[in-house]
């Protein structure tokens, strides 16, 4: 195959897009001929038609349509890089776009915003919180914290850090379940996960009653429930340790459970970002308060 003329590729991914020439045409201040110049040019040096032409309409076949997605990708990335590194160059500080984990956010992120607008004023975190992945260079975002086990396609990641499950409750739950008594802790009414409780529980030699009373899809809403003393929740201790250290949870036992499934936070952004000194700084930033983290837990005994 011949090699394919770059050139062409933005006005075939606008062709692709209209399906008319005429509307291509005027969309990038081209004449009509010149569109349907580089649309010949380009099916010359593939090989391959790309459209169906149908009078003065076009309709993507088969190898238009899978050609699009890749082109659109790409180009999709280039634009993404050279505003990025227009920014850099000119040393503007820009809103930085991150999408979190809605629990993440809630529960560890928010709460330490106080000491990033401290440490960086000048940059803006425009937070968006959903459990759905998002893909970061298509939807405009600068980076996104995930919990996983990567590797992260396309994406440059860096471990964040990784939590135990504790059983917490709420100060009067645990005004009568004695801490590290197990079989006690075993009859409360236990919220989360069945599966993940069951191996918890296994640790110390009980077994699971029943089900739980409730699961959850968010380990903000799990920890919610039981700060609000509705049982007994096994949460992920990074998440909870905002709440144990302000006596809002207690722990109920000295056993801790490894994630079945180790889904450890991830930083991650594409690489055309890596330079961005806003994305690097947001990046330090969230290494040190993950060590603060991790140094206040040791040093509390939880």
């Amino acid at each position: 195959m011949s090699r394919v003329p770059l050139s062409t590729l933005p006005t075939f991914r606008e062709a692709a897009r209209t399906e008319n020439l005429r509307a291509t045409a005027e969309r990038l201040h081209l004449t009509h001929s010149a569109v349907s110049q580089q649309m010949r040019q380009l099916e010359q040096q593939l090989g391959f038609a790309l459209f169906e032409r149908r009078g003065r309409s076009l309709a993507l076949n088969a190898a238009g349509a899978a050609l699009r997605r890749s082109v659109e990708a790409a180009l999709d990335l280039i634009d993404e890089g050279v505003r990025a590194a227009t920014l850099a160059a000119e040393g503007k500080v820009q809103t930085l776009r991150v999408t979190v984990l809605p629990s993440f956010a809630q529960r560890w992120l928010l709460p330490r915003m106080a000491r990033w607008r401290e440490r960086h004023p000048g940059i803006t975190l425009e937070l968006h919180a959903s459990q759905a992945l998002a893909d970061l260079p298509r939807e405009g975002f600068h980076a996104a914290v995930r919990a996983g086990t990567g590797p992260w396609r396309g994406l440059v990641g860096e471990q964040l850090g990784t939590s135990r499950f504790v059983a917490v409750g709420a100060p009067a739950r645990a005004a009568h379940v004695r801490f590290g008594d197990h079989a006690a802790l075993a009859a409360e009414p236990l919220l989360g996960h069945a599966e993940k409780w069951s191996a918890f529980l296994s640790l110390c030699g009980c077994k699971l009653r029943g089900k739980t009373v409730a699961e959850f899809n968010d380990a903000g809403l799990l920890l919610q429930a039981a700060e609000q003393d509705l049982g007994v929740a096994l949460a992920s201790e990074l998440l909870a340790a905002d709440a144990l250290q302000a006596g809002r949870l207690v722990r109920l036992s000295p056993l801790t459970l490894a994630d079945v499934e180790p889904a450890p936070y991830w930083f991650v952004y594409p690489p055309q970002h890596a330079e961005l000194p806003a994305l690097q700084a947001l990046r330090q930033w969230l290494l040190e308060e993950m060590a603060l983290s991790r140094a206040q837990l040791a040093e509390s005994g939880r």
